[in-house]
C-alpha cells in the first residue's frame, strides 16, 4: 500500500506546475483530409459504406508458388539458424527465425554460455537492417556504377603500385572479434605492406591502458555481477550500454530475484550526474557532478585504504552531501570484501587505475573480476587516426567505420581521406565517410554472411547466412580474398580454420566434417579454461592520484556525452524501430536533447523544447529530474545525414564536442555556458500520456520490511480481494487459462520486450509527428514513475500490455463483437470485424489499445491513404513481416494478443507429438527477449506452473484490481535493498 509520503509522478509538470509546451494548443492538427470523423460521416455504418468499400481496389498481393519445392523449406513452417550479432558493445548468440528464406525474428540461443536468455532491443531490431532500402546495391566509382571485376583490377593495381613505392596503405576496421578475419587481415597486411588499425566510435582504450599499468595486461576482464553482494558504480551504465549489457543484465537480475532461495538482494549504489538506465534501478542513487568523478574515486580509495592500513594520499574531498553517502557505500564494501564490485564508466586511464586499486584492496580480483576469459572487443585506439592525419597515406581503406561522423577531429579526417590518392569503402550502407571515397564496394548485412566471432577468449561462435544476397554485394572478406588472389570462398576459409584451430580441442566428434555440422547447429564452441592470476603494480596509483589532484573545479557547465541505449553510437538512426522506441529514462523518441536540472531550468526560464546553444552545438533542452546542476547530458549517435531518408534525419551530432587528451578520447568536457536561442522544437515525449493519479499502480517496499512480512507494500491486495463482487458471469476454463506475471524487482526497463513485440507482431512505425500526438502503435509500453523530490528521485517502472481481463470492460461495449473472450482466457480481436468506434479503447482502464489513425502498412482498401514516414511499406521492407500475424489496415483497434500465433503453434506441436504442453515451452516474444527474466508466461490452470506459483506469491497484485476486471497479468511488488 502506498504511504502518504510517497508522491509518484511522471513528468516535472506533475511535481511542480510549469508551462507545458509539449502539446499543441487549440484545434487538433489535421494530417489526412479523410479524418476518422469525416470518414464515418461520409460512409456511415450501413449498406452504403459496405458498397463503397467493396468498390475500392484492394492492394495487389503478390504470391509466387514453388514449381519445385526446395527440400529444406516447408511452406508455413519456420526454420531456425544459429548465428551471432555483434556491434561494438552489443553481442548476442542468437537463433534466426526464417520463413520462406526470409529472416524475420531473432531469439536468444539457449545453448550460449554468454547470452542464453534474452537479447537487447538493438539485437531484436537488427533484422530490419537487412531490408533497408538505402543499402548500396552495386559497386561504385566516383558515384558511377562499375563492375566488380573492373573495380578489383583497378584497386589491386593501384595498391601494388603504392606498396612498391613505400607509400602508407591504411586499413581501418571496427574492432574485429572474428579469428578467421584477423588471420585474413594479417595476410592482406603482409601482402601489401599495409597498416591495420581498429577504430571504435566510443573507445575503451583507457581501460586497457589502466589494466596494463595495474595488472601487466591490456585485457578487459570478465565482471560477475551475480557474485557481487555490493556494487558501487561511478557513472557506469552497465545495464544499458557499458561493455556487455545483455550479459550483465542477466547477471544483475539473478541477484534481484527473491525466488532464489536465500531471499537476499545485493546492494547497488550508483553515483552519476545524469540519470541513466542503471542509475534508475539502483537501491541508492547518489547525484554528483560529472566533474567530481575523479575526486569521488580518490575519496573511495583513500577511505578504504585508511581502514585497511594502506598508505593513502589525501586529496580534496567531494562535496559533503556526496561524501556522507559515499561513507555508506564504503561500509558496505568493507562488509563484503571479495564479494563486491567497483566500476567506473569513464575512459580516463587514471580513473581506471584507481578503480583497479579499490578492487585489489577489497579482494575482488579473481572473484567478481576474472581474467580467465577476457573480452576481445574494444580494441580501437587513437593511433590509427594520428597516422591518418600525419602520414599523407597513399591509400585509405575504410571497412564499416565512420570517423568523419563520430570523431572530434572529423574535419581533418575528411581532408585526409579526400587528399589520399586512393580511397576505398567496404560498407553496406552510405555514411559520412563512404561518401568521400573513390570506390564503394557494397557488403551484405550480417544475416547474409558467413563469419565467426570470439567475443570472449575461448568462446567462439559461427555466423551463417539466412537468406540469399539481396543485391549485387560481396562480403568484405571475399573482397580481401580477391585482392589476395585467393580463389577460396570465405565459408571454406572459416571451415578450414575451425578444423585446424578448434577441432583438436574437442573430443565429442572424430570427423572434422561432423564437428563443423554440429557447430552450425549449436552455434557456439567453448574451449576449456584454466584459472588465471595476474600480478598487481601498486606504484601507478600515486601517479594517478596526483593527476586527479591537478584537476581544477569549474563553475562552468560540463557536457557529458553518453550512448543512448537504442540509438547506440550512430547505427540506430538508420533503423526506424529503434528511433520510435522512447528512451527508458526520459521517454522521448526520435530526438536527442540536452538534459538540464530543474533548478537550472527555473533559474534560466527554460522549458522542455526550448532550443539552447552550447558552444557550437544548437540543441533542444529537456528538464530532467535527478540531473546534476552543473552537468548537461547529451546522447551521441544522432544527427546522421548520409544513408538516411529525410524523414528519419533527426537530432544533432554531439561527437564534435568530445576531446582527445593524452591520446585518449574523453566524453566529458567542461567550460560551457547555456545560451537561449529563442527557438523551440516539439519533442516526441510519450510519458505524459498516462498517470498514476494517486492510485497504487506501482507498489514497492524495502528488503527489511519484506523479510518481516512477505506481503510488505502489497497489503492493499487482500483488502481489495475481500470486497470483490461482480455482476459478470464467471468464466470457466476447462482447458488452458493463459496468464503472465511480471516481477518488477527484476525488470530494468530496457525496452527489449517492446522491440521484440514490434518484430513479432508487425507493429507499424508512425514517425515523430504522430508519436508526439500520442499515436504510437506499440503494444507494450513501459510506464516510468518518479518517487521523491525532483533533485534526486527514485524511479520505478512497469511494463503494461493488454491485461486480458476475465471481466473485460472492452468486450461488452463493442457494437460488432470485434473484441471477444476465448475459452482460454484471451481477450481477442477480430480485425476484419472492427469498424473503429474505439468504444473498447474508451472503456479500457489500462489504455493499452491502439487505433490505426493512418494506413501505416499498405493494407488499406481506400486508395491514396497511405502514411509511411519511414518507407516501411515498400516491397523490400515488407519482407520482414511475420506471416503468422495479420497486417492491420487503417481504422481498426489492435493490441497485445499474448502472441496467440505462438500459443497455437506450440499447442499443435504438442498435439502432433501426442503429449501435453510443458511449462515454459511456450514463450511470447516479450518474455523470450527479456534479458532479466522478468516476464513469466504459462497456464494458470496448472498449479505447478511457474506463473501459477508467482500469482500465489504474497507480492503479487493486479493493475487497478479495485475495478474487479480480473486481469490475467500479475505484478510482483518492487523491493529495494535500503538496509
Amino acid at each position: 500500500m502506498m504511504s502518504e509520503e510517497n508522491k509518484y509522478w511522471h513528468i516535472l509538470e506533475e511535481f511542480e506546475p510549469i508551462k507545458d509546451a509539449r502539446m499543441p494548443k487549440g484545434r487538433e492538427e489535421v494530417i489526412s483530409p479523410s479524418s476518422r470523423r469525416n470518414f464515418l460521416k461520409v460512409l456511415g455504418l450501413g449498406t452504403a459504406s459496405a458498397a463503397l468499400i467493396a468498390s475500392c481496389k484492394r492492394p495487389v498481393e503478390k504470391a509466387i508458388p514453388y514449381f519445385i519445392k526446395p527440400d529444406e523449406i516447408t511452406p508455413g513452417k519456420a526454420a531456425y539458424y544459429a548465428s551471432s550479432y555483434f556491434n561494438q558493445n552489443e553481442f548476442g548468440n542468437v537463433l534466426v527465425k526464417v520463413r520462406d528464406n526470409r529472416p524475420i525474428k531473432l531469439e536468444p540461443n539457449p545453448k550460449s554460455v554468454i547470452t542464453p536468455n534474452g537479447t537487447s532491443g538493438r539485437v531484436q531490431a537488427s533484422v530490419l537492417d537487412v531490408y533497408n532500402i538505402n543499402r548500396y546495391q552495386h559497386p561504385l566509382k566516383n558515384g558511377e556504377s562499375i563492375q566488380w571485376e573492373a573495380a578489383d583490377s583497378e584497386i589491386m593495381e593501384r595498391l601494388r603500385q603504392l606498396a612498391d613505392s613505400g607509400q602508407p596503405i591504411l586499413l581501418f576496421t571496427p574492432t574485429i572479434i572474428s579469428p578467421s578475419t584477423k588471420k585474413l587481415i594479417s595476410e592482406f597486411v603482409a601482402a601489401y605492406n599495409a597498416e591495420w588499425h581498429q577504430y571504435d566510435a566510443i573507445p575503451m582504450d583507457g581501460y586497457r591502458e589502466a589494466n596494463r599499468k595495474s595488472f601487466g595486461t591490456d585485457a578487459i576482464p570478465e565482471y560477475h555481477f551475480e557474485k557481487a553482494d555490493c556494487i558501487v558504480s561511478v557513472g557506469c551504465d552497465f545495464l544499458g550500454t557499458w561493455l556487455s549489457p545483455v550479459e550483465f543484465s542477466g547477471q544483475y537480475a539473478k541477484r534481484r530475484d527473491l525466488h532464489n532461495g536465500d531471499g537476499n538482494l545485493n546492494k547497488h549504489y550508483q553515483i552519476e550526474a545524469g540519470m541513466s538506465l542503471t542509475g534508475s534501478n539502483a537501491d541508492l542513487r547518489i547525484r554528483a557532478e560529472r566533474n567530481d568523478y575523479g575526486r569521488i574515486l580518490a575519496y573511495l580509495r583513500n577511505k578504504l585504504a585508511a581502514k585497511k592500513g594502506v598508505p593513502a594520499t589525501e586529496l580534496p574531498a567531494p562535496p559533503q552531501a556526496v561524501a556522507e553517502k559515499l561513507d555508506l557505500a564504503i561500509n558496505d564494501l568493507l562488509a563484503n570484501e571479495g564479494n563486491s564490485l567497483v566500476i567506473c564508466g569513464d575512459n580516463n586511464p587514471d580513473y581506471q587505475v584507481i578503480v583497479n586499486s579499490i578492487n585489489q584492496m577489497l579482494g575482488n580480483v579473481g572473484r567478481t573480476i576474472q581474467f580467465e576469459r577476457t573480452y576481445n572487443h574494444y580494441r580501437g585506439n587513437e593511433k590509427g587516426i594520428e597516422k591518418l592525419l600525419n602520414s599523407n597515406p597513399g591509400a585509405v581503406v575504410v571497412w564499416d567505420v565512420n570517423p568523419v561522423y563520430n570523431h572530434p577531429e572529423s574535419e581533418k579526417i575528411k581532408a585526409a581521406i579526400e587528399k589520399a590518392p586512393l580511397s576505398v569503402a567496404l560498407s553496406s550502407l552510405p555514411d559520412e565517410t563512404t561518401a568521400l571515397c573513390e570506390y564503394i564496394l557494397p557488403s551484405p548485412g550480417y544475416l547474409e554472411c558467413w563469419d565467426d566471432a570470439e567475443y570472449k577468449d575461448g568462446v567462439v561462435s559461427i555466423l551463417q547466412p539466412t537468406l540469399h544476397k539481396l543485391f549485387d554485394s560481396r562480403q568484405a572478406q571475399e573482397t580481401v580474398l580477391t585482392w589476395l588472389k585467393d580463389d577460396t570462398n570465405w565459408r571454406d576459409t572459416i571451415k578450414s580454420n575451425w578444423a585446424a584451430s578448434y577441432f583438436p580441442k574437442q573430443t565429442e566428434q572424430n570427423d572434422p566434417e561432423r564437428f563443423w555440422i554440429e557447430m552450425l547447429k549449436r552455434g557456439e564452441f567453448v574451449t576449456s579454461s584454466n584459472p588465471v592470476s595476474v600480478g598487481y603494480n601498486q606504484n601507478e596509483v600515486e601517479k594517478s592520484l596526483q593527476q586527479i589532484s591537478n584537476e581544477k573545479p569549474t563553475e562552468d557547465f560540463t557536457v557529458e556525452l553518453f550512448e543512448n541505449i537504442n540509438i547506440g553510437t550512430g547505427h540506430g538512426p538508420l533503423n526506424p524501430w529503434l528511433q520510435e522506441v522512447p528512451d527508458p529514462v526520459t521517454r522521448i523518441a526520435w530526438d536527442n536533447y540536452a538534459s538540464i536540472s530543474p533548478a537550472v531550468a527555473r533559474q534560466m526560464g527554460i522549458k522542455n523544447g526550448d532550443v539552447i546553444q552550447l558552444g557550437t552545438l544548437t540543441i533542444p533542452a529537456f528538464v530532467q529530474p535527478g540531473q546534476a546542476d552543473k552537468t548537461i547530458s547529451i546522447a551521441l549517435g544522432y544527427g546522421r545525414i548520409k544513408g538516411i531518408p529525410e524523414e528519419l534525419i533527426t537530432g544533432v551530432n554531439a561527437y564534435p564536442l568530445a576531446t582527445v587528451e593524452n591520446g585518449f578520447r574523453q566524453f566529458a568536457v567542461s567550460g560551457f555556458d547555456i545560451t537561449k536561442t529563442g527557438g523551440f522544437e516539439q519533442m516526441a515525449l510519450v510519458q505524459g500520456h498516462q498517470s498514476m493519479e494517486g492510485r497504487p499502480i506501482v507498489r514497492e517496499s524495502t528488503l527489511d520490511k519484506w523479510k518481516e512480512n512477505p506481503a510488505a507494500g502489497n497489503e492493499l491486495h487482500e483488502q481489495i480481494k475481500h470486497h470483490h463482487t461482480t455482476l459478470y458471469q464467471k468464466h470457466e476454463y476447462k482447458g488452458h487459462k493463459w496468464g503472465m506475471a511480471i516481477d518488477l524487482n527484476k525488470c530494468i526497463g530496457c525496452s527489449a520486450c517492446v522491440l521484440a513485440c514490434n518484430t513479432e507482431n508487425n507493429i507499424p512505425v508512425v514517425g515523430k509527428k504522430e508519436t508526439a500526438r500520442a499515436h504510437e502503435m506499440h503494444w507494450i509500453r513501459i510506464d516510468r514513475y518518479y518517487n521523491g523530490d525532483e533533485e534526486n528521485p527514485e524511479v520505478v517502472r512497469q511494463p503494461v500490455m493488454c491485461q486480458h481481463c476475465d471481466n473485460a470492460p472492452c468486450e461488452n461495449v463493442c457494437p460488432v463483437a470485434a473484441t471477444n473472450h476465448s475459452s482460454e482466457g484471451l481477450n481477442q480481436m477480430a480485425y476484419n470485424r472492427c469498424i473503429g468506434t474505439r468504444y473498447c479503447n474508451n472503456n479500457c482502464p489500462y489504455k493499452v489499445r491502439r487505433f490505426n489513425w493512418m494506413d501505416y502498412t499498405g493494407a488499406d482498401a481506400i486508395p491514396n491513404n497511405r502514411y509511411d514516414p519511414a518507407n516501411m511499406t515498400v516491397d523490400l521492407s515488407r519482407m520482414r513481416h511475420n506471416p503468422d500475424v495479420t497486417v492491420r489496415a487503417k481504422g481498426v483497434i489492435e493490441k497485445c494478443s499474448f502472441c496467440v500465433q505462438r500459443i497455437q503453434e506450440k499447442k499443435l506441436t504438442a498435439k502432433n507429438e501426442g503429449r501435453q504442453l510443458l511449462d515454459g515451452e511456450l514463450q511470447p516474444a516479450c518474455q523470450q527477449a527479456c534479458p532479466a527474466d522478468a516476464i513469466v508466461f504459462g497456464d494458470l490452470n496448472d498449479p505447478n506452473s511457474k506463473v501459477s506459483k508467482m500469482m500465489e506469491d504474497p507480492r503479487n497484485y493486479h493493475l487497478l484490481e479495485e475495478l474487479h476486471t480480473l486481469p490475467s497479468v500479475g505484478y510482483l511488488t518492487k523491493i529495494r535493498n535500503k538496509s
